[in-house]
């Protein structure tokens, strides 16, 4: 099974280096962006739990005043 994925990717690898330079860019702008945009939508996501958690827990605990 990990053979076959190896050689997957093998044959992946080399059709994109023979593609033109051009074309590697549009390639790479179309999964990269994509990927990167998630990537940061699930951080921001995480972050804003995160935020509202520890919030959560400053107003329900006793008073620092």
């Amino acid at each position: 099974m990990l053979r076959a994925v190896a050689d997957w990717w093998d044959a992946v690898e080399l059709w994109i280096t023979q593609l033109p330079f051009p074309m590697q860019v549009v390639l790479a702008i179309l999964v990269v962006l994509p990927l990167c945009w998630g990537t940061a939508a699930g951080v921001d996501r995480l972050v804003d739990l995160a935020a509202a958690q520890l919030g959560r827990d400053r107003t329900n605990g006793p008073s620092a005043r």
